[in-house]
């Protein structure tokens, strides 16, 4: 299995952008990724012992380790190209201050960027990137 697996929403138009986003930006081809509803995400979810029903945040595999919500966010950016590194420099607010705010938007989500009525399905030419 890959190193760096993020696990999404796959029916939150939100997280299918900053999934866009993130392949967009990945340069060195390293992450892989599973929609939390997918079978390889209830997998995952259920090897880490995490819920397989309530999605409220993002998933970032690195290397077997387990990030949730901001800290998730934080340790993908940190392996971006350019700038985008210095995101990671919030890192050091403490996680209770970060995941207030990245609460307030998952709890929003779908309200503010609404929601499909299916998982994305991956293009032929980005197939190998989902798990």
């Amino acid at each position: 299995m890959a190193d760096k697996i993020i696990l999404f929403d796959g029916v939150c138009n939100l997280c299918n952008s900053s999934v866009n986003f993130i392949i967009d930006h990945d340069k060195k081809d390293v992450f892989r990724f599973a929609s939390l509803q997918s079978e390889a995400g209830q997998e995952i979810l259920e090897t880490n012992k995490l819920s397989t029903k309530e999605f409220k945040s993002i998933i970032f595999s690195d290397n077997g380790k387990i990030y949730t919500q901001s800290s998730a966010v934080l340790r993908i950016v940190k392996d971006f190209p350019g700038l985008w590194k210095l995101f990671y420099g919030f890192i050091i607010v403490p996680p209770v201050i970060r995941n207030y705010f990245y609460d307030i938007i998952a709890d929003n989500r779908y309200r503010w960027f609404g929601k499909k009525d299916s998982c994305r399905i991956p293009t032929p030419e980005l197939r190998n990137k989902f798990l």
